[in-house]
């Protein structure tokens, strides 16, 4: 791997990060004035169409990125990712962005302490004081016991273990089928089953906000590439820490526009919970390279 070949990833992953944080303040602002169902229903269906078109351009087109001896654990992380979605967007309503993405930064946490009982991954001592000084962050941020404790943040850490769930699986399903196959399911599975339930929930939408749909779903599009690039030419571990960037953009979306603040507590419990996220991964990596 070369230099050059790191920088450009590293761009990479904060543009994709940036991308990201956007389509999140877009899906905020939607989800509060429509179901979150159709919402996410609608940006599934461009979704697909993108997923569909990546993979007719590869080799052997749309029939070799669906090939898979492994169906149901294909469409079982498909609908995960979806009820995982559904969920995030929920807390951005009712959390907020920041503490959502302040929760939501434990996942690499909840990955590394299942993927010893799950894959059967080797997770040292140093690694495990690492996940325990992370949820340390985590019950900074929630405060529980104290009167001001929001029983919806609940549903931004379900949305964390749903992800960290999500993640496991496509460990898992990458030991026998390729990342573009895993790609192909997760976007046609996520529609349909978006599809069969959203389809109840369909409210009209003004022309304004069909506007910020479309810009939801170029967003989504556009931050998938930019991953999907991204790990073309750089490992994903060695890019891994600046997704990170993701809770900075997104807090310097959501305090000017949606006029949320950054409470002490989520601000030293997020600080915790990316710090011991980091050293996970740094270890991660050494274990790897050893």
């Amino acid at each position: 791997m070369t230099e050059s070949n790191t920088r450009l990833g590293i761009v990479l992953m904060i543009a994709a990060t940036f991308v990201f944080a956007m389509q999140d303040g877009i899906s905020r602002h939607l989800a509060a004035e429509y179901n979150v169902l159709m919402v996410v229903m609608i940006r599934y269906w461009f979704f697909a169409a993108f997923v569909m078109a990546v993979a007719a351009r590869k080799a052997g087109g749309i029939r070799a990125a669906a090939r898979t001896s492994q169906p149901l654990l294909q469409i079982a992380r498909g609908l995960l990712l979806i009820t995982e979605i559904c969920a995030t967007v929920l807390a951005f309503v009712l959390l907020g962005l920041i503490p959502t993405h302040a929760i939501f930064a434990s996942y690499p946490l909840i990955i590394a302490a299942l993927s010893g009982p799950v894959l059967g991954e080797k997770v040292g001592p140093r690694r495990w004081a690492a996940i325990f000084v992370g949820f340390v962050g985590i019950l900074i941020i929630l405060r529980p016991g104290f009167a001001v404790f929001a029983p919806e943040a609940l549903v931004a850490l379900l949305a964390a273990l749903l992800w960290a769930a999500y993640g496991l699986m496509t460990r898992y399903a990458a030991r026998r089928d390729s990342a573009a196959t895993s790609f192909f399911w997760t976007g046609t599975v996520g529609a349909v089953g978006m599809t069969v339930v959203g389809l109840w929930f369909w409210e009209p939408m003004t022309a304004p906000d069909w506007g910020w749909m479309a810009a939801l779903c170029v967003t989504g599009a556009l931050g998938h590439w930019l991953l999907i690039r991204c790990y073309e030419v750089v490992e994903a571990s060695t890019v891994q820490p600046f997704a990170y960037f993701q809770l900075v953009f997104v807090t310097l979306l959501a305090i000017p526009v949606f006029g949320e603040v950054l409470e002490p507590n989520v601000a030293l419990g997020a600080a915790i919970v990316i710090g011991a996220g980091l050293f996970t991964a740094w270890r991660e990596r050494q274990v790897r390279q050893g």
